[in-house]
Order: C-alpha cells, then structure tokens, then sequence
C-alpha cells in the first residue's frame, strides 16, 4: 500500500477522483450533455471491471500453478522418498500448512536433499553395475574397451537393492579371485613344464592368450571359461609330452647302461651322462631339473646309443673271452676240467654268425660263472682236504729223503730247522690215514647228494684215494718184508757171531750214506706208479696262461704220497689192515 502512494504521489497523486473532476471540467468546458457525459462514466466503469476481470483470472491462473507446482513437489518427493527407500527424512515437513508459497518453501529443501541423495545413490549404483559388468564380461571373454556403463533403475535406489548388488559383487569378485588363482597355477604349471622340456614358455603361454605373459598385470589376465579351458588343455599336452620324453630317456638310459655294463666301459666316459642316467628310475613328477627332458638331450642320448651299439660287436669276442678267461680260472681253481678250445671257437661262431644278442650271451656266460662259482664253493671243502693230503705226503716223502740221511744230526748248518720241520712232519704224517678216511666220506656224500661222481682234474677223486690206499698197502708190505729180513740178518749174524765170534756189519756193504732203492710200484723218487702216475702227467694243476691254454704246474697226486719212515711207519698205519677204499 505504501508503494502505492509513493509511486501515486510520483505522479502528481493522479487518483481516479482527481481524474473524474479534471474530466467534469473538460466536459464544462466543453459543454457536453448529460447523456454522453454518463455514457462515458459507464463506459469507463466496464473499462475498469475488465481490468480487474483479466487481473483476477491472471491471479487465478498464478494460483493454479503454484497448486500445480505444490502437488508436483509432494509427486517427487513422494517419487523420490519411494526410490530411495526412506519413509521420512529430516527436513521433510510431516504436515504442510500456510500459504501455498510457504507450502512450496518448506518441502523445497526436503526436494533438493533427496536429489542429492538420489544422484549419489545413482553413482554408487552405477559403480557397482559397472564392476559387475566388468567382471561378468572378463569371466564370459567379452569384455571390451568400448563398453557402455550399463544403465541404472532409478525406480528402485533403495539401500537393499544396492546391498543385493554389493552381495552379487562380492561373489563374482571371489569367483574372479578363484579363477585367477586357477590361472595363475596353470601358468606357473606349463611354466615349470616348459622348463624341463626346453620349450619357451613365452610364445607357449601366449599361444592361449595374450595377457597371459609375465609383462601383463595380474589383474589384467584373462580368467575367462575359455582361458581356463585353454590353459588346462596346454597342461595336459605338456603333461604328456613330458612322460612320453621320460619314457623315451629311460629307455635310451637303459640301453646306455647295458651297452656300458656289457662294453665295461670307464666311470669318466660314463659321468658325462649322468643327467641322462640320474632319472632312469625317476616318477615323471620327481623330473624337476629346467632341460632335463630337452629334445637335443634326449638327441645326444640317442645318438650315442647308436655309436655304442656299432661298437658293440667289435668289442664281444673281447669280452667274451675275458669272461671265458675268468670261467675257466674258476674252474682251474676248482680242479674241474673244460675244453677251453671250444668253447672260445663256439663263442666266435656265436659273435660272428649275429644269431644271439651281445647281451643274451654274456648273461649266458655270467650264468655260467655264477654256476662255477657255487660248485666251486661246493667243493672247497672237499679241496682244502686234498691240498692238506698232497701236502701232507709231501712232508712224508721229505720226511723218509731227511732219515736216510746219517748226518742229519751233525752240527751242519741249518741242521736244527730241519730237525723242528722233521718233527712237525712227522706229525702231520702220522694224521694222514684220518684225513684220508674224512675225505673219502665227505666226497661220498658229496657224490651222493648230486648224483655225479668228484673229479679232480678228470680224475675221481675216489680213484685217486683207492689208488693211493693201495700204493700205501705194498709200501707197508715193502717195509714189512725188509723188517723180516732185516730180523733174519740180524739173527744170523747173532748165530755167526756165536760160531766165528765176528759180526760183519750189513750196513758197510753198500755205502757210509744209507739209499733205499727203487720203491715199490713207483720211480726212484718214490712217484706211484699205474694210472696214477699217468694221470699225474696228464691232469696234474694247471693255470690259464695268457694264450687261454693250461700250463701243468704240479701233479694230481703228491710225488711221493706213500714213503713213510722205517721207525714211524709201524707206529702209525697197521700192516696187516692196510686202508682200502672202494671207487
């Protein structure tokens, strides 16, 4: 009102009074008649209602929209208390009176709160559903750089909906984490294959996927279905790939092992495969060494698998002699007689013809020499008792040579060791029927529990005893019958020496050194005679010489196995139960 009459009296305080008099006065001037002067008063009063008219419609029409807006504003915030979820928020009037500007004033702050919130609530939405599509599309292979930020529901902005979204982000998250770990230990599997295969593991790797390779970020590699399918794929071939290659190097090991052990070759030449042969025996998980199964590994192997087989040949006939050489050693040892002859002509014609493999005939041959060997651990026993005899007899035969002796009792020189060795000898002798019976029971019950008589450098042994028993029988017989004549002589001398009263001396008729003659069945030193001697001539000890033939180095029997001293012999062996012993 008061801006009213200020901008009224900045008018000169024109008022509708002062303008109906200033009018009155121009109609008095004018002189216009009643009529017309009240026919522009009433057209001036319809002027003046139809101002107010358009004034009061206009006010209306204000109103109206103010109503309109105050009923949009409750929609939205309604709209907007609904998406978001909230009942009430605070600045939101609970009850709206005043004014329809003041109705408008109060819920405008309540309006822009919840834009507010419904915008923030809108990014967070958005975040989630993009790292959602993220992670969906890097699982499914078809994330792109291009994506679009997927588009968000503003109907429903509620806190549980975002929560639900959260959840789903979660899961797809540890799902994304598994897969990655999955990833993470193929790559590390065909890594460490790729390594003992000596391969290259990069353009291996980047064979399934690009961002597989070590410069790519963790995050950054693929973890989809089909990756991870790749992935186990390639590990599964190189898996293969690998056992295939360590069964391949084992094989080629062994053949290098059976072609050293059979070519004897040196430890220096075979250390330079140890890489190859340190996994002969090896799981295809315990292979660990980076190019342990390398194809230029297993090439060289292979390689000189072949050099090795193409010397084979050339070195069998030398190691098959040599174990000959050591099979008949063995047998010499054992006093078994062999045809060393041919056997070295069957083994060529085995090697030359190519019929047997190398290693099937020196297994052939080990065989044998382990055979040689128990028979001779069979037999030693019963040969330490023939080495006791023949050496026995020997002491025997030096025994009878030391007591026909006369000055063998003179201060000579050395005459006391030969007077201990005489007594020990004669020891030793006096055992000799006692060790002769437990070597003709052990060699029969060797020969019964094999069913094959005991040869002795191809001759029984039991012969030899019997033959040797025999010889002692006449030798005994000899010494009997020079005791008999020695007695007679003895008593005819007492008779002569009776009748002449002299006694001549037998003793002085041959010579002052007493010499027994040739000796029963055998030579001047005493040597038995029949098949004995012969044997002892043909099978006596022999040794292989580097020509592979046997060289005789003693005899079978003893030279002198039966010559026992004039005073011992009667002490020791019965003359009239001389030791008989049966073939």
């Amino acid at each position: 009102m008061a801006a009213t009459e200020a901008h009224a009296h900045l008018l000169g305080e024109i008022t509708c009074g002062s303008l109906l008099r200033k009018l009155q006065d121009i109609w008095d001037e004018v002189g216009e008649s009643d009529g017309e002067r009240d026919k522009m008063l009433l057209q001036i009063e319809q002027d003046c209602l139809d101002v107010y008219k358009r004034k009061v419609e206009q006010a209306a029409i204000s109103r109206a929209q103010l109503l309109q807006a105050l009923s949009d504003a409750k929609v939205e915030l309604s709209s907007l208390q609904s998406a978001l979820g909230e009942k009430s928020s605070a600045g939101i009037p609970g009850k709206t009176t005043g004014t329809i500007k003041e109705q408008l004033a109060a819920i405008a702050p309540a309006l822009e709160l919840l834009w507010k919130q419904k915008e923030e609530r809108i990014k967070e939405f958005s975040d989630v559903q993009s790292q959602i599509q993220k992670i969906c599309g890097e699982i499914a292979g078809t994330l792109t750089i291009d994506d679009q930020t997927p588009a968000v529901d503003e109907t429903d902005l509620s806190l549980k909906k975002l929560d639900e979204y959260q959840c789903h982000l979660q899961e797809l998250q540890k799902e994304k984490s598994d897969r990655l770990h999955k990833v993470l230990e193929f790559v590390s599997t065909v890594h460490d294959l790729c390594a003992v295969l000596g391969m290259d593991f990069f353009s291996t790797v980047t064979e399934v996927h690009p961002t597989l390779n070590d410069s790519t970020g963790v995050q950054s590699k693929s973890i989809s279905n089909d990756t991870l399918s790749r992935l186990a794929k390639r590990v599964v071939a190189l898996e293969e790939d690998k056992k295939q290659r360590l069964q391949k190097l084992q094989a080629l090991a062994s053949q290098l092992i059976d072609l050293w052990n059979l070519m004897d070759t040196a430890e220096e030449d075979r250390a330079l495969f140890d890489h190859v042969t340190c996994n002969i025996g090896a799981s295809v998980d315990e292979v660990t060494v980076p190019g342990a199964l390398a194809l230029d590994l297993i090439e060289q192997a292979a390689v000189e698998v072949e050099r090795l087989d193409q010397l084979k040949s050339s070195r069998m006939k030398e190691l098959a002699f040599k174990k000959q050489a050591e099979l008949e050693d063995i047998y010499a040892g054992a006093h078994i007689e062999i045809d060393p002859e041919a056997a070295r002509e069957r083994i060529m014609a085995l090697v030359d013809s190519g019929n047997v493999e190398p290693t099937e005939l020196l297994a052939d041959m080990d065989d044998q020499i382990s055979k040689a060997k128990e028979e001779a651990i069979s037999r030693k026993e019963i040969l330490d008792k023939v080495e006791k005899w023949m050496s026995a007899c020997e002491e025997e035969s030096w025994l009878e040579d030391y007591n026909r002796d006369d000055n063998r009792y003179s201060a000579s020189r050395g005459a006391h060791l030969n007077l201990k060795r005489a007594e020990k000898a004669r020891v030793l002798v006096s055992k000799i029927p006692a060790l002769v019976d437990s070597l003709v029971a052990k060699t029969r019950t060797w020969e019964e529990d094999r069913g094959v008589s005991f040869m002795y450098d191809g001759v029984p042994l039991l012969a030899m005893l019997d033959e040797y028993a025999i010889l002692r029988h006449e030798r005994e017989e000899e010494k009997r019958r020079l005791r008999d004549q020695k007695k007679f002589q003895d008593q005819h001398s007492t008779e002569q020496e009776a009748m002449f009263g002299s006694r001549s001396s037998p003793a002085k008729s041959t010579s002052g050194k007493k010499v027994v003659g040739g000796r029963a069945n055998g030579g001047t030193n005493g040597t038995p005679g029949r098949r004995l001697s012969l044997n002892a001539s043909q099978n006596g000890g022999r040794s292989i010489n580097k020509d592979g033939k046997r060289d005789n180095t003693r005899p079978v029997a003893p030279v002198n196995y039966v010559a026992v001293s004039k005073e011992d012999a009667a002490s020791h062996v019965s003359s009239t139960e001389p030791v008989l012993v049966s073939p």
